[in-house]
C-alpha cells in the first residue's frame, strides 16, 4: 500500500485535518521530535487505497541568516553585509523539524501540503520536501473545505516562494546593516539611552515615520481664534432647539460682532423651509484582514497582534475561516444562506438572523476580489461558553459583520429646516428612523433616537431665546491611533495584511511609540530623534515611497513577471549607497541625539549603569580626581533652568560642548580645538575661565594666536565659536541681556575648587 504524508503549518490544524478528513477515525502518535504529533488513517487517494500520515510544522521550519563568521557584531563592517553569503538555517533548532520529517517522509509516495494558503505558505512548502507534492488549498476548516481541497489538489507555486525569499534576504541584508551601524554608534554614549538595540527595518521605519509626522504636527499646530454665532430658539411645543450658522463661523472678531448685532435687531426667526428626504445608511462589505485588525483595535482595544492571534486560533479551531485575506468580496459560488443558517438558534443575533431568512437574503455589496481567499466569515455556531474573554468578542464582532453584510441598508428620514433671522440663515437637523436595518445586527452604528425635531410649517415666525458668540480655537490634530496607522500603511502599500501588525508591535516593544489611551500612538523621546535624523540625511529611508517601490516588485516576482535575481540585486545596490551615505552623514543624527539625551564620557559607563538605581552621571559627580566630573569642569550657572551646573564634556572632543546637568541646554564650542580646559580662576560674572588651544593649521583665534584664556560668555573673541542648543520641542529659549551677566551665579553654589571643598564633597 502506498503512503502519502500531510503536512500542516501548527500541530492544532493537523489535528482538526486529519479528524475531518479521516471521519474521526485516525490514530494518534507523539513524533520523533516530541513536538508534533502523527495522525494515521486509511484512505483513498487518486483512485487507490493509501495509507495517510497527518502531521506538521510549527511555521517556517528554515530562516534565513548570514553564514557564522558574519554574525560577529565587532569584527564585521556593517557594509559587508549588503554582498556576504547567507544561508538557510533550521529557524528553531531544538524542534528538529527536518530530522523529524525527514523520517516520517522516509519511504513515502506522495506529499501534500496543507499550509497556509498565502505566499509564506508558498514558501514553506519549497522548506519541506523533495518528493511527488502536492498543494492543498483551502480556506476554512470545514468537512466541506477539506474535502473539496483534498480532490483538488495543485502544485506548488514556485513564483510565490521566490517572492517571500526575496523579501526575507532584503529585510535581512538592509536591517541588519542600518541596524548594526547605528546601535554600535549610539550605544554607551548617552547616559539614559537606555536602549540594546537601535533597530531599523524596512516597513517598521516607515511605520514609525507616520508616527512620528503627525506628532510634529502637533508641536507646529499653532491654534487660531474664530468665533460662532449660536442661536437658540423655542418651538411652540416649549423645545428649546440650537440652529447651526450658515457661515459656520468667522475669523475675524469684529465681523462676527457685526452678524451678532444684526440677529439681535430681531426678536423672531422665520422659518423658509422645510425639507424632508429618505436617506439609507449602507451595510458594511465583507470583511478583510485589515477592516477585522482596525476595529479589533478601535472598538474592541485589542492590539493588531493582539488580534491575529486569536483570529489565527479560531481559524485553528474551525469557528472562521482563513483570517488573512485581501478579499472584500464574497465568490459567486459562496454559500451563504448555508454559513447564515447555523447562526439563527444563537441566543445573541438568532432572531435577527432568523427575520433575514424569512424576508430573503439581500445580495451583499460587491467589494474587492483579490483573488487570494474569500472574506472572513463565521465556519460554525459558537456560544459565550466555549470561547474565553477575547476570543469570544472577536467571534462576536466577526459573526455580527458577516450577518450584517447580507441585511437591510439602515432607512432613516432626514429632516433640514431653515431659519432666517434678518438676512442671516440657520439650520436645524433631525432625523426619524424608518427601518433599522443592519444596524439591529451592529448596535454600535445605529442612529441616536433623541435627534428627531419638532413640527415646524412654512413662513412659521418662532421666539429666539437666546443669541450669543462664542470664542472657539483650531485644534490640532489628535495622535496617530492604531487604527488609522493600519489605514496609512494600507494605503502606502507598507507591510501585507499578515505583517502589519508585526511592524506595529515592533515599533512598540522597541520603545519608538508608547500606546496611550484610546490606543493612540505617541512617538517617544528616541522614536522622534530617530526619524527626524533619517529626514536630516536621507528622508527616503523613513518615506513609504521606497517600501511600497519594492513591494510592487515583489508582487511582479510572484506574479512570474519579474526576475528573482535582477530585483534583488537592484534592490540591494540602492539600499547599499544608502547605507554609505548614512554612514558618512551619521554626526547630523548625532547632533538631535545630543540634544535629546545626556552626553556620557568614558569614565562614566559605571555610573551610567548605575543611572537605573536613581544615580546622576558624570556632569553631576563631585569625585575629587575623576578629569571628567563636575568638580573638575563646571564653568558657571545654567543659563535657563537656574538650578543646574554647566559642565565641560572633554570626551566630546574635538566637538567640545558644554552641557547642563540639570536641564536639556548644550554648548557647542571651540570645534577642532586641540584641547579645552575650565581654569580655577573666574571672571567678574561669577563663571570659570577656560584655556583653548588649537593646532597651527586649524586656529580660529585672531592672528592665528593657538591659545587663549577667557571667559565664554563675556570674551568677544568667544562670541563667534559659541552656540547654543536645545533638545526637541522644549520650552522657548529666553534670552538674557549682557546687564544680567553679573547676576548668573546669584544664589547658586559654584563647583567646589579647593582641595578641602573637594574632599567634603568625595566623602559626603
Amino acid at each position: 500500500m502506498k503512503t502519502a504524508l500531510m503536512v500542516a503549518e501548527k500541530p492544532s490544524l493537523a489535528a482538526s485535518l486529519a479528524n475531518i478528513l479521516s471521519n474521526g477515525r485516525c490514530s494518534t502518535r507523539k513524533g520523533l521530535n516530541g513536538s508534533c504529533s502523527v495522525h494515521e488513517w486509511v484512505g483513498q487517494f487518486k483512485s487507490e487505497t493509501v495509507n495517510f500520515k497527518m502531521t506538521s510544522v510549527c511555521g517556517h521550519v528554515m530562516t534565513l541568516d548570514f553564514i557564522g563568521k558574519y554574525n560577529n557584531w565587532d569584527k564585521v563592517d556593517p557594509a559587508e553585509l549588503f554582498s556576504c553569503p547567507t544561508e538557510k538555517k533550521e529557524a528553531v533548532p531544538k524542534l528538529k523539524i527536518p530530522y523529524f520529517l525527514a523520517k516520517e517522509g522516509a519511504h513515502c509516495d506522495y506529499l501534500i501540503l496543507w499550509l497556509d494558503c498565502d505566499k509564506e505558505g508558498e514558501n514553506i512548502c519549497f522548506e519541506v520536501i523533495n518528493a511527488d507534492i502536492w498543494r492543498a488549498r483551502f480556506s476554512a476548516i470545514t468537512e466541506k473545505d477539506i474535502k473539496s481541497a483534498l480532490a483538488n489538489l495543485i502544485k506548488p507555486n514556485e513564483n510565490e516562494a521566490k517572492s517571500v525569499d526575496a523579501r526575507q534576504e532584503l529585510d535581512l541584508r538592509i536591517g541588519c546593516a542600518f541596524t548594526r551601524y547605528q546601535t554600535k554608534f549610539f550605544q554607551g554614549k548617552y547616559g539614559d539611552l537606555d536602549v540594546s538595540l537601535i533597530s531599523y527595518g524596512p516597513c517598521q521605519t516607515p511605520t514609525l515615520g507616520f508616527c512620528v509626522q503627525r506628532h510634529d504636527e502637533i508641536q507646529t499646530f499653532k491654534p487660531d481664534p474664530y468665533w460662532v454665532l449660536q442661536v437658540t430658539i423655542k418651538s411652540s411645543d416649549g423645545q428649546d432647539i440650537a440652529l447651526n450658522w450658515n457661515r459656520v463661523r468667522s475669523f475675524d472678531k469684529e465681523v462676527a460682532n457685526m452678524f451678532l448685532s444684526h440677529v439681535k435687531e430681531h426678536d423672531r426667526a422665520t422659518v423658509v423651509s422645510v425639507q424632508s428626504t429618505e436617506k439609507s445608511k449602507s451595510r458594511p462589505i465583507a470583511l478583510n484582514t485589515v477592516e477585522l485588525m482596525r476595529t479589533a483595535s478601535s472598538g474592541l482595544g485589542m492590539s493588531p497582534q493582539h488580534a491575529m492571534q486569536i483570529a489565527e486560533r479560531l481559524y485553528t479551531q474551525g469557528y472562521i475561516s482563513y483570517p488573512r485575506t485581501e478579499t472584500t468580496s464574497y465568490p459567486e459560488n459562496f454559500d451563504l444562506l448555508s454559513t447564515l443558517k447555523q447562526q439563527q438558534s444563537s441566543p445573541e443575533w438568532g432572531e435577527e438572523v432568523r427575520n433575514i431568512i424569512a424576508a430573503g437574503i439581500n445580495r451583499p455589496k460587491k467589494g474587492h476580489d483579490a483573488g487570494d481567499h474569500p472574506p472572513i466569515t463565521p465556519m460554525k455556531h459558537a456560544t459565550r461558553n466555549e470561547l474565553d474573554g477575547d476570543s469570544w468578542r472577536l467571534y462576536d464582532y466577526i459573526t455580527r459583520h458577516f450577518i450584517a453584510t447580507l441585511a437591510r441598508d439602515c432607512k432613516y428620514l432626514s429632516t433640514t429646516i431653515k431659519f432666517e433671522i434678518g438676512i442671516e440663515i440657520f439650520t436645524a437637523t433631525g432625523h426619524s428612523l424608518l427601518s433599522p436595518g443592519y444596524t439591529s445586527i451592529l448596535t454600535w452604528q445605529a442612529l441616536g433616537n433623541n435627534d428627531t425635531l419638532p413640527k415646524f410649517t412654512f413662513d412659521e415666525k418662532v421666539n429666539i431665546q437666546e443669541a450669543k458668540l462664542v470664542e472657539c480655537y483650531t485644534q490640532p490634530p489628535d495622535y496617530l491611533t492604531e487604527s488609522e496607522l493600519i489605514t496609512l500603511m494600507e494605503k502606502h502599500g507598507i507591510g501585507t495584511d499578515a505583517s502589519i501588525p508585526v511592524h506595529i508591535n515592533n515599533i512598540c516593544i522597541r520603545n519608538y511609540v508608547t500606546v496611550a489611551a484610546g490606543r493612540k500612538l505617541v512617538p517617544t523621546s528616541l522614536g522622534i530623534v530617530l526619524v527626524h535624523g533619517y529626514q536630516k540625511i536621507d528622508p527616503e529611508l523613513v518615506l513609504p515611497t521606497m517600501r511600497s517601490a519594492v513591494e510592487e516588485q515583489l508582487n511582479l516576482i510572484a506574479l512570474g513577471r519579474a526576475d528573482f535575481h535582477a530585483v534583488l540585486q537592484h534592490t540591494v545596490e540602492i539600499f547599499k549607497q544608502k547605507f554609505h551615505y548614512f554612514v558618512q552623514s551619521i554626526e547630523a543624527m548625532d547632533q538631535l541625539f545630543e540634544v535629546s539625551f545626556s552626553p556620557l564620557s568614558a569614565s562614566g559607563k559605571a555610573h551610567s549603569r548605575d543611572m537605573k538605581k536613581g544615580m546622576s552621571g558624570c556632569n553631576s559627580c563631585t569625585h575629587p580626581t575623576c578629569p571628567h566630573s563636575m568638580n573638575s569642569n563646571g564653568l558657571s550657572s545654567c543659563l535657563e533652568c537656574d538650578l543646574g551646573i554647566l559642565v565641560l564634556d572633554p570626551s566630546a572632543a574635538p566637538k567640545w560642548k558644554l552641557g547642563c546637568n540639570r536641564c536639556d541646554v548644550i554648548i557647542h564650542l571651540f570645534e577642532n580645538a586641540h584641547k579645552v580646559t575650565v581654569d580655577t580662576d573666574t571672571c567678574d560674572c561669577g563663571a570659570q575661565l577656560v584655556t583653548v588651544e588649537y593646532k597651527q593649521d586649524k586656529s580660529k583665534l585672531p592672528n592665528e594666536a593657538t591659545e587663549m584664556s577667557g571667559c565664554v560668555f563675556c570674551t568677544p573673541v568667544f562670541a563667534a565659536l559659541v552656540e547654543k542648543h536645545r533638545a526637541v520641542a522644549s520650552k522657548p529659549v529666553v534670552t538674557r541681556g549682557r546687564g544680567h551677566a553679573k547676576s548668573r551665579n546669584r544664589g547658586k553654589p559654584k563647583p567646589p575648587k579647593d582641595k578641602m571643598a573637594q574632599l567634603a564633597a568625595y566623602f559626603v
